[in-house]
């Protein structure tokens, strides 16, 4: 279906469960080569067992060198998925928001890094980052999660800016709400902003591999985040205005 895919040597982060899991199932169908990875060894080697594909557990930061190995020594497509959706203000611990910025960034910065060379000198090679709307927007009750992902945003924007004229395909997906056990730690924000229009991991599949065949940056699953992007760019107080009832009407739930 995506000749780029037909035969590619795939990482995906994160990929004992939700986004992740939908990711390497899809990348398989396609006929990639893919390495399963998550922190959880067990939920990580189920799905390489489902998919024909090898399990590479551990730490996202530091699986680049194993999977280039198990691949036979190219990584072709790094979909760098892993993710934490740390809540909370400003008053969140210095442990939530390094690790936020540990897994939500500096995990995206550590692949590229040790991907770029290769890729650079084959003059080929495709990123995909799985940001979040919350990377556009914001998400009420969740300052570590919107803060960080508006770095993985512009990180993958700045990679995209810099290597494309060198063939380099860089993608970011920004979903809202989808139904994995991610959205389920959201608690009532959650409840109230994602839910209403949560949508199946494998949505958000979907919309990547069409996004690879238009050869676009950003895929949004959730098509409506487009207008919500435009607003918000447009009239600043407005939407934020409109963020803050939002955020006083949680509140009263509360």
């Amino acid at each position: 279906m995506v000749g780029a895919v037909q035969g590619a040597g795939v990482v995906v982060t994160g990929a004992g469960g939700g986004i992740g899991a939908a990711l390497a199932r899809r990348f398989a169908a396609e006929g990639a080569r893919v390495v399963v990875n998550d922190l959880d060894a067990g939920r990580a080697r189920a799905v390489a067992d489902e998919i024909g594909g090898t399990a590479l557990p551990g730490d996202a930061s530091a699986v680049v060198g194993p999977a280039r190995e198990a691949l036979g020594g190219t990584v072709d497509v790094y979909c760098a998925n892993a993710g934490v959706a740390s809540g909370g203000s400003e008053a969140a611990g210095e442990a939530v928001w390094a690790q936020a910025w540990d897994v939500n960034v500096m995990a995206h910065v550590r692949a590229a890094h040790a991907l770029l060379p290769d890729w650079l000198e084959r003059g080929g090679g495709r990123f995909v980052s799985t940001v979040s709307a919350a990377g556009l927007l914001t998400m009420i009750g969740a300052a570590p999660y919107s803060v960080t992902k508006h770095g993985a945003y512009a990180f993958a924007e700045w990679l995209s800016l810099t290597y494309r004229h060198r063939g380099i395909k860089v993608h970011a997906i920004c979903p809202q709400g989808v139904r994995t056990d991610m959205l389920d730690a959201t608690g009532s924000a959650g409840d109230l902003v994602l839910k209403p229009t949560a949508i199946e991991p494998e949505d958000v599949a979907d919309a990547l591999f069409k996004g690879i065949e238009e050869d676009r940056f950003l895929i949004l699953p959730h098509p409506e985040v487009a207008g919500y992007y435009r607003a918000r760019a447009a009239d600043p107080d407005h939407w934020l205005g409109n963020m803050n009832h939002l955020q006083q009407k949680w509140e009263a739930t509360g």
